[in-house]
């Protein structure tokens, strides 16, 4: 099990730190008590469905509790439990605008009068010691959100495009589109198997229609501009920061031509290695 704890200064980032762990498939807590973590990271390992990857956020939200974190970390170390720290840093200045933009209060507000510039400074002092023990340190005073989990992705996964998850989903128009489609390709100017007799009543998962559909020259050409789109499309896709995308393809029924194409798109992404899942939605419909 990868166990990340997360911590970092107040406005650094955090929230969209876990939001972009989730997205690539932590199991994220957040403000937790530091005495807790060594007995959480338990129950995550001896859990019946296996939890791969777990991150947990901790910081000064916590009070005095949050003093503990240094005894918590010997437990773990002496339990041989793995972990790893990520800190989210930024400049004071960058903190300090953040906190004017949002009027939100600091956690440290109180214990400095009020000063927002106070509490940055004494949190950083406070945080210090974590910090120099941290695996990982993002500063994200010139980080927009999107470059924050493009950050985030290529710490733990390698990799920025293994962050997105592409749906590919065939429809029939007749029983419309589908709600959820960030793309949507219409496929009912291709040849037709519905109006071949012997293939009228199977899919586009068998191979005689599959075979039908990719058979004609203006199959071809479409097929090789709709993958040529689409490859293009996903890097940028991922620059954005988007976790999902659903490629959504109809035809009329959409037990055919959606069908054979929706699967092929699967087929090519998946050799690509890709993050991907394939739904044909009216297959079975009469």
């Amino acid at each position: 099990m990868d166990f990340l704890i997360v911590t970092g200064l107040s406005g650094a980032g955090k929230s969209r730190a876990v939001d972009a762990l989730e997205d690539i498939g932590f199991y994220c807590v957040d403000n937790i008590p530091p005495q807790l973590i060594p007995t959480f990271c338990t129950l995550c390992g001896n859990a019946k469905e296996k939890m791969e990857r777990v991150a947990v956020v901790t910081d000064v939200r916590g009070g005095d509790m949050f003093s503990t974190l240094f005894a918590s970390l010997e437990e773990l170390n002496e339990d041989q439990i793995s972990y790893k720290i990520l800190f989210l840093d930024a400049a004071d200045r960058a903190l300090i605008n953040r906190y004017k933009e949002t009027r939100r209060r600091h956690p440290l507000w109180e214990e400095t009068g009020g000063s927002i510039e106070d509490a940055v400074r004494l949190e950083r002092e406070m945080l210090r010691p974590v910090r120099e023990r941290a695996d990982y340190i993002v500063d994200t005073s010139l980080l927009a959100p999107a470059q924050l989990k493009e950050r985030i992705s290529a710490l733990f996964l390698g990799d920025t495009s293994d962050a997105l998850m592409i749906h590919c989903v065939s429809f029939g128009f007749k029983y419309g589109i589908p709600s959820e489609a960030d793309l949507v390709f219409d496929v009912r100017c291709l040849p037709n198997p519905y109006y071949v007799e012997e293939l009228k009543h199977l899919t586009g998962l068998d191979e005689p229609v599959s075979r039908y559909v990719l058979e004609w020259e203006q199959t071809k050409g479409f097929v090789k501009r709709f993958i040529d789109l689409i490859d293009y499309m996903i890097p940028l896709y991922c620059n954005e920061g988007k976790s999902q995308l659903v490629i959504a393809v109809g035809c009329t029924g959409g037990k055919h031509r959606s069908v054979t194409l929706a699967q092929l798109l699967y087929d090519h992404l998946q050799e690509k290695k890709m993050r991907v899942s394939v739904n044909h939605r009216d297959i079975k419909k009469l």
